[in-house]
Formats: C-alpha cells, sequence, structure tokens
C-alpha cells in the first residue's frame, strides 16, 4: 500500500511512498536491536558527541527541515522554524545531563554497598502523530539514545517525509547504523512490531483511541508504555486577572499550530464579572490572523493537516450550535483551495454540548462562564482529559493553592502551556501516563536496577 504526502494547503500530492513490507519490517528491527547491543556498551562521552552533532544538522539545515513540515501538515514556516530549533534544544539539553542523571545512586542499607543503575532497555517504539512531526519524535529519541537505547519510529501517514528526514538527522550525525530507524508503514501493522520480541517498550503521542490500542497490545505483550494522548485544556481567566494580556496569550495558545496541540488552551473558563469584556476583546484579537500560504512569512494562520480533520471539527462546531452554543466568530471553512478552517469562537457554552464535551483539535475556541474561582476550577476538571492548564489571576498566592486543586499535568500560572525539556510532560486521567523531557522522562525506558553487596 502506498504512503501519500498531501500538501493540505493545496491538496496537491507531494510525493508517494510504498510501505515497508513484513519481512522489511522484521529486518529493520533485527538490524535496530543488532545495533543496541554495541550502543549500549558505548560511553556517555560517545553518545553526547553525536547528540551535539544532531542539534547542529538541525540548525544547518534548518529551512529546509521548517519547509517540509510545512509542505506536509499545514504549519506556518515561523513555527515550523521554531519547532526545528526546538528539537536541537533538547538534544543539546539530554547531551548535556543525560550522564549526570543516569550516574549511579548510592543508597545507604545494611549492605557493604548498595546503589541504583540505570541500564538501557533495548529497542523502543515510538508511534507519533503529524501536528509536532519533529518535536514530538526528537522528545523521545534525544534521551532513549542518550539512555543507550535504540529507536524506531512509526510516524503518521501523512508526514513520511518528516520521518525519513528525523532518520537522516541522527545519520548525518554519525550514529550508528540501525540506531534510529524509521518505518513506512501503516496503523494496521503496529500489532506485529509490538509483538516482536526484540521491542522492548512503546511510547504512543496521539489519540485516545489509539491510546489504549497500544496500551492493550502492549500490555497483552508485557511491554512498557508512556502514553500521551488528548487534551481539552483550561485557560481559565480570574475576576483579578490582567484581562489585555490574557486575551493576547489566549488567542496565542488557542491558534498555534493552527489549534492542532494537545496542549493548546481549548476552554476558556472565565468568571462571569469580566466575561462580556474579555468576549469582546477576544473576538477583537482573533480577527486579526492572517490566512494564506503557511510558507508565507506574513501568514499567521495556516491550513489544517487533512480535510477529514477540517470536516470532523466542522461537524463538532455545528452540533454545538444546534446544542445552543452561539456563534461569535467564524465557525465555517475558507471558500478557497486547500484545508483551510475560519478562526472561530463559541460562547454560552454549557455542558452536553460537543464543544464543552469532547476535544476541538483545530482553530475553535469556546468561551464558559463561571459563577466565580471554585466555579471555574470545578468547570475545568470537568473534563476526561488532565494534559495541561493555564490560570491568569493577579493574586499569586491564591494561584499556587488553587494549581493544587487542578487535575492537570501541569499548570502554567499567568503564561502560556509549554513543553520544555526541563520539565517533565504528561498527563492525567484519559490525557495518558508516564511522563517526557526532564529526568523523568529519560528514566521511563531505563531498567532501574538495584546492585546490593556484602
Amino acid at each position: 500500500m502506498a504512503i501519500q504526502s498531501i500538501n493540505p494547503a493545496t491538496n496537491e500530492v507531494v510525493k508517494t511512498f510504498e510501505e515497508n513490507s513484513p519481512n522489511e519490517i522484521i529486518e529493520i528491527i533485527d538490524n535496530a536491536h543488532n545495533a543496541f547491543l554495541s550502543w549500549r556498551l558505548s560511553s556517555f562521552a560517545e553518545r553526547k558527541e553525536l547528540m551535539l552533532n544532531a542539534a547542529n544538522i538541525l540548525r544547518k539545515y534548518k529551512s529546509g527541515y521548517a519547509e517540509t513540515i510545512s509542505i506536509e501538515m499545514g504549519k506556518i514556516i515561523s513555527e515550523s522554524l521554531a519547532e526545528v530549533e526546538k528539537c536541537a534544544w533538547v538534544c543539546e539539553y539530554y547531551a548535556e545531563n543525560a550522564e549526570n542523571i543516569l550516574s549511579e545512586e548510592i543508597i545507604e542499607t545494611d549492605a557493604s554497598q548498595s546503589y541504583v543503575r540505570f541500564d538501557p532497555i533495548g529497542v523502543v517504539l515510538a508511534v507519533m502523530p503529524w501536528n509536532f512531526p519533529f518535536w514530538q519524535v526528537f522528545r523521545f529519541a534525544a534521551p532513549a539514545l542518550m539512555a543507550g537505547n535504540a529507536g524506531l519510529l512509526k510516524h503518521a501517514s501523512n508526514v513520511p517525509q518528516c520521518a525519513l528526514a528525523i532518520e537522516d538527522v541522527f545519520n548525518k550525525a554519525g550514529f550508528p547504523d540501525d540506531i534510529f530507524r524509521t518505518l513506512l508503514i501503516g496503523s494496521k501493522a503496529v500489532k506485529d512490531v509490538i509483538e516482536n520480541p526484540n521491542v522492548k517498550a512503546v511510547t504512543l503521542t496521539g489519540s485516545e483511541p489509539a491510546g489504549m490500542k497500544v496500551a492493550e497490545l502492549s500490555g497483552y505483550n508485557l511491554k512498557k508504555t508512556v502514553l500521551e494522548l488528548g487534551g481539552s485544556d483550561p485557560f481559565i481567566v480570574l475576576a483579578d486577572a490582567d484581562i489585555d494580556t490574557a486575551v493576547k496569550v489566549g488567542v496565542q495558545a488557542r491558534m498555534l499550530n493552527n489549534g492542532q496541540s494537545c496542549i493548546a488552551a481549548k476552554r476558556f473558563i472565565v468568571e462571569e464579572s469580566i466575561a462580556d469584556e474579555f468576549e469582546t476583546k477576544f473576538v477583537d484579537e482573533m480577527e486579526k490572523l492572517s490566512v494564506g500560504d503557511p510558507l508565507e512569512e506574513a501568514t499567521t494562520q495556516g491550513a489544517m493537516a487533512r480535510e477529514d480533520l477540517l470536516l470532523e471539527l466542522h461537524e463538532q462546531v455545528q452540533r454545538s450550535i444546534e446544542a445552543g452554543a452561539r456563534r461569535l466568530l467564524g465557525c465555517e471553512r475558507y471558500e478557497i483551495d486547500g484545508a483551510f478552517y475560519k478562526a472561530s469562537i463559541l460562547g454560552n457554552v454549557k455542558k452536553g454540548m460537543p464543544c464543552y464535551d469532547e476535544e476541538l483539535f483545530g482553530p475553535v475556541a469556546t468561551i464558559i462562564r463561571a459563577k466565580n474561582e471554585d466555579d471555574a476550577i470545578r468547570i475545568a476538571n470537568d473534563s476526561d482529559f488532565g494534559l495541561g492548564a493555564s490560570l491568569w489571576t493577579n493574586n499569586l498566592e491564591k494561584a499556587k493553592v488553587l494549581a493544587e486543586f487542578i487535575e492537570s499535568g501541569s499548570v502554567f500560572i499567568n503564561g502560556l502551556v509549554k513543553s520544555d525539556p526541563r520539565l517533565p510532560f504528561g498527563g492525567v486521567k484519559k490525557s495518558g501516563y508516564g511522563r517526557e523531557l526532564s529526568h523523568y522522562g529519560i528514566k521511563e525506558f531505563v531498567n532501574i536496577k538495584t546492585v546490593w553487596i556484602k
């Protein structure tokens, strides 16, 4: 079966690839395992040199990689450039810190000596999404390789050129052959990969159904998983917040990556006393966006990644309006070629509407009015998801108290929710489990081994 790279801004087929055959899949996995057996013996100094090479390669060819990202999934070029730069950062972070993070930990016990080692486990399969086609991969690959593991990538089928480009980064950087490989396969072939005895663990970033399936297969085969799934992140604006700043950051938080981000602000929960002012200013700020060719620097809103995703989003919007949501802006596609959907805002949002209960993965914001701050926290937690949350108030002591009661993997006070190599990233509830990034992330795929000596 063919895998197609389609430019969502034009609906043109850019390139077509053939899927790997079952025999090719087995060969790639076997080669990755054999590469691991040598790589695990390498020193941190050797790994550090190669990972810093990868960071340099990313920066050297940043423009080309960014263009590939924008062409394959519609992201505006400025965001694609920033994504590649962030990948270089995570390579540098783990190059500089992995040895210290994974150094032996001495524990005082009844033994003459006892300590904890952090040993690599083998080939780690990453099932990755299209929305941040470089970043999602590098935030797994940099720690996995620095820990001494091998990486195997099953990328989203609409970004095959990004997948192959990432493999090429590691090749150019001088990593051993087969220590990081890309599989060009569809979702149906993932089962056989997970069941292969040379694959030791799986990390997935994607939808809730995909996460459930991978968790089921991995659990049946007793393999460790880390899952980062959907999010319906709350952006809570209390009455004492700086409304103008909250509005500007709020538009950015909703529209980054054209709204196609797990940690994008999706539910704007605003105290009733300031809701009218917030709505008016939010609409005005959203109207300033300029849609167009993602490769043009003047464009501030690109295309959605696929036509089917646009249609699914529009269907959720229409059902919400039919259920009583009020259209404040947009809520329809542009009458131009490509998967372009208007920046949209829904008001009068209530529980039971799709825009309240479901994740809207695209350029649609929902505004929900809260009676007071306690009601705002209640609404924020009234979701199956718990990935990130943004809380806006000028009372920082109060914010710290409220942060304890928000059910999410992170709370950003007076700021946009974002990932950072230095901080753990992940969620609770149906947003998944496990953590990526920081020292927590690199320890997800190691054998935490106790050594006791008498």
